[in-house]
């Protein structure tokens, strides 16, 4: 597995932007009221991304010794795939929060602030969970043998 690269992410944000920005568009058209993300939302993903970090520490340890500790191959190649799935689905969720919270500040008739803070938190939250999925998955790359100078690979390979 290659480590998540910036432009995916950037993608990703894009996306989720437009989707968010598309979403409040639609209904404003309908003549409904716009959406904003709960605060729960925030506090899940702060807590999904914490959580993914405390999963990828094992894997830390046995990449930091590997004389003294053994990991299953197959919990580290899940870890790896939870952390990438946590930063692109942070980053999807910072771009659509973004735009959320963008069109609420910019209508001509001001939301409540209720509704604001809590889709600014849901940004904070995607940060928080995007960033958690780029330290996980750090957390699991092998660092280069001796005599391969090559680039770091994630722990997904099969011990020797």
């Amino acid at each position: 597995m290659k480590r998540t690269r910036p432009l995916v992410l950037v993608v990703f944000a894009v996306v989720g932007a437009g989707a968010g920005l598309l979403l409040q568009v639609i209904l404003a058209a309908a003549g409904t009221a716009a959406a904003s993300a709960p605060f729960t939302l925030a506090l899940s993903l702060a807590v999904i991304g914490v959580l993914v970090v405390v999963f990828a520490l094992p894997v830390r340890r046995a990449v930091r010794d590997r004389d003294k500790n053994r990991v299953d191959p197959f919990y580290a190649t899940r870890v790896v795939i939870l952390a990438k799935a946590s930063s692109i689905a942070g980053s999807l969720l910072f771009g659509a929060s973004g735009a959320i919270v963008g069109y609420l500040l910019t209508r001509t008739v001001i939301a409540a602030v209720g509704s604001i803070f809590a889709s600014g938190a849901a940004v904070v939250g995607s940060i928080v969970l995007l960033v958690c999925g780029l330290v996980a998955e750090n957390m699991c790359s092998l660092p280069p043998d001796d005599e391969d100078k090559g680039e770091k690979t994630l722990a997904t390979e099969r011990p020797h």
